[in-house]
């Protein structure tokens, strides 16, 4: 596996290549650059199987690079000091990332991942929701990506109807779309879709305000959905809920 470092910062560059080293796997072969053009100039000549690219560089930005190639055809994972906004669009689109400083051990997983996903026909997708997410899109435009462990989905937020939690997965039900199941929990998916408007309504459930047709007081309370879904209100969110709908009214 070809892998290239690109970063600005070289004692990230030369701790990220001892970290592979050290993993003592004869078929990585690594290069690197220490900016936009430098990279994209490697990119095109070496022929990565695998990058790693830093965000903030003294040219440009990761996002800057990958803006012009338009059909990547390697695997990408972006390396981050905390940056609460840019982690936000790599989960709304799944992209892979790793937080600065480097846990050798997430590096070790994440290079193992990518040797069995190599040549990810979804890459450009995933960038153009990144994308939009970190431009602010209006929300009735954004998309997420969703994968299960065949496909992978690209699906607009608005047409979520709810998320119900099933241990530590994930089932996403929708407009006109069969459900999802992902490896995610419920948890990852309200920090995601909560500033979006969504509703945690009980424990196990979060739901699309703008799918919600009614409020039934049966059986302690459920909301009624586009389509006759139910989905139930706990008595402790009771309050909470009716609050958003009627402030939403």
């Amino acid at each position: 596996m070809k892998i290239l470092l690109i970063d600005n910062e070289a004692p990230i560059r030369q701790l990220l290549k001892q970290m592979i080293l050290d993993l003592q796997n004869p078929s990585l072969e690594l290069a690197e650059a220490d900016g936009v053009q430098t990279g994209l100039s490697l990119i095109f000549s070496f022929k990565p199987d695998l990058v790693f690219l830093d965000i903030e560089m003294d040219d440009g930005t990761g996002f800057d690079l990958m803006r012009q190639i338009p059909n990547p055809d390697f695997e990408l994972i972006f390396t981050t000091a905390h940056n609460q906004y840019a982690i936000e669009a790599f989960k709304f689109s799944a992209m892979h990332y790793l937080l600065k400083p480097v846990d050798p051990f997430e590096l070790r997983n994440s290079i193992e991942k990518a040797d069995r996903t190599i040549r990810n026909k979804d890459l450009s997708q995933q960038l153009q929701i990144m994308m939009q997410q970190l431009a602010y899109k209006n929300d009735h435009d954004r998309k997420i990506v969703l994968k299960d462990s065949e496909s992978t989905y690209f699906i607009k937020v608005s047409d979520i109807l709810y998320c119900e939690a099933e241990g530590t997965y994930t089932k996403f039900y929708f407009t006109n779309n069969a459900p999802i199941l992902v490896s995610k929990n419920l948890k990852e998916y309200e920090a995601l879709l909560e500033p979006l408007g969504f509703i945690r309504t009980h424990h196990s459930y979060l739901a699309n305000p703008d799918h919600i047709r009614m409020y039934e007081k049966n059986d302690g309370g459920a909301l009624i959905l586009d389509g006759g879904h139910s989905v139930p209100v706990s008595q402790r969110k009771k309050e909470m809920v009716m609050h958003i709908l009627e402030s939403r009214v």
